[in-house]
């Protein structure tokens, strides 16, 4: 059967214990997968998407995270798909596949990646994406040919697109969604240049009042966590908007926050871009190959409310329904920043030199933060996350681990 042909109105169920489709619910380790007959998001078989994909050729390969790789893919009558294939080697695993599939499933907005459905078969599980023909935004951003082709006014439409997918998630769809992992990367690129945020496998679902939580295991990106999240496992709508900002400031420069250089000082891009902001001199933040495509005030007003996102303080941190507002709204009163979080340099070590999965310590201050790094030099578990005071990230890029979590409202 198709699986497009599934009625819409089908009811979407997720179950370790329910039937699927095949006579007995399919093993992946101590647990099970199923899927009911009747979900609302289609199944494909195994042999239309290795169908779709070239048999998941190296041609059709875009990119590679720590789900696993993503591939390109051309159903029969044409529809161009993007395919998540989870890698039997991934740190993250079948809760973040769940996850992912009930976050994003329920969810509708412009801004955010649409889940055409899942292929769950044998020892094979992918998601099954709306194809987006331009990537990611890094690819665009960070790659010195590229950038050019994004002028201000894509920027700041870009800026804007992921402003409203944020507030979407935290405030006006049917869940209050914490994505915990946003970042250029995670950013897709229609034909037209609007930003859709994706990879939801690390995302939270806060139900009723429910406006915090804790965790003692931390996942997420280096360079875009927020500090109380990074040190004390705290994470809340304000985590989200500390990423956002840094995501802005990112947007504006062209460059990575993680890893920013300059010759002068050893501040990382929000220090950078804070200490600018301090002498008046914040316009020297632009990415050099907008030329003069750029509108003064709006940039400065990015800068502005970039900074006010990644304060220090959670509670100085505006919510993502003020940022809409203040980026939309010239006349809307923008507050004076304070100073941000993580804005000095990080201290620098060679993950590389694991041949497999081993341990090692994150210096912080005087405290030993023990974690295990993955092979790739990306992924990264990390064992607590006690009170450090201040934090200075490392070289290494991702925590990644699976979480016992107290919640708050």
């Amino acid at each position: 059967m198709d699986p497009r042909t599934f009625p819409l109105r089908m009811e979407y169920t997720v179950d370790w214990t329910i039937p699927c489709i095949s006579p007995q619910p399919r093993k992946i380790g101590s647990q099970s997968i199923a899927i009911a007959y009747e979900a609302y998001l289609p199944l494909f078989d195994l042999v239309t998407i290795s169908t779709a994909t070239d048999n998941f050729s190296n041609a059709n390969k875009l990119g590679e995270g720590g789900f696993g790789p993503v591939y390109k893919g051309k159903l029969l009558d044409g529809q161009e798909i993007g395919v998540k294939r989870l890698s039997k080697n991934s740190l993250q695993g079948v809760d973040e596949l769940k996850n992912e599939i009930i976050s994003i499933s329920k969810l509708q907005h412009n801004n955010l990646v649409r889940l055409l459905g899942c292929c769950i078969q044998g020892e094979e599980k992918m998601l099954i994406y709306e194809y987006m023909s331009n990537k990611s935004l890094d690819s665009f951003i960070f790659d010195q040919t590229r950038r050019s082709l994004l002028d201000w006014q894509k920027r700041f439409n870009i800026i804007l697109g992921i402003a409203r997918g944020l507030l979407y998630l935290h405030q006006d769809s049917r869940l209050r969604i914490i994505h915990r992992d946003l970042k250029a990367s995670n950013i897709l690129l229609d034909r037209d240049m609007n930003p859709k945020i994706s990879d939801f496998g690390m995302a939270r679902i806060f139900g009723g009042d429910q406006v915090e939580a804790s965790t003692s295991r931390v996942v997420g990106t280096y360079g875009y966590m927020s500090p109380e999240y990074a040190i004390d496992g705290h994470f809340s709508i304000k985590s989200d908007v500390f990423s956002f900002g840094v995501l802005v400031l990112e947007i504006v420069t062209g460059q990575k926050n993680r890893g920013f250089y300059h010759p002068n000082h050893q501040l990382n891009l929000l220090g950078h871009a804070w200490r600018l902001w301090n002498e008046d001199k914040a316009l020297e933040l632009i990415d050099e190959s907008m030329s003069d495509s750029f509108l003064a005030t709006e940039v400065l007003r990015c800068i502005h409310v970039a900074l006010l996102c990644v304060q220090q303080r959670v509670d100085d941190r505006p919510t993502m329904s003020t940022v809409v507002l203040m980026l939309g709204s010239e006349s809307a009163m923008v507050p004076t920043p304070q100073q941000p979080g993580f804005f000095t340099e990080r201290y620098h070590m060679n993950p590389n030199s694991a041949e497999t999965l081993s341990c090692c310590c994150f210096i912080i201050g005087l405290w030993l933060l023990p974690v295990a790094v993955s092979h790739d030099s990306d992924l990264v578990v990390v064992f607590s996350a006690p009170d450090l005071g201040e934090f200075i990230p490392m070289e290494s890029e991702k925590f990644v681990s699976m979480e016992s979590e107290t919640k708050g409202s």
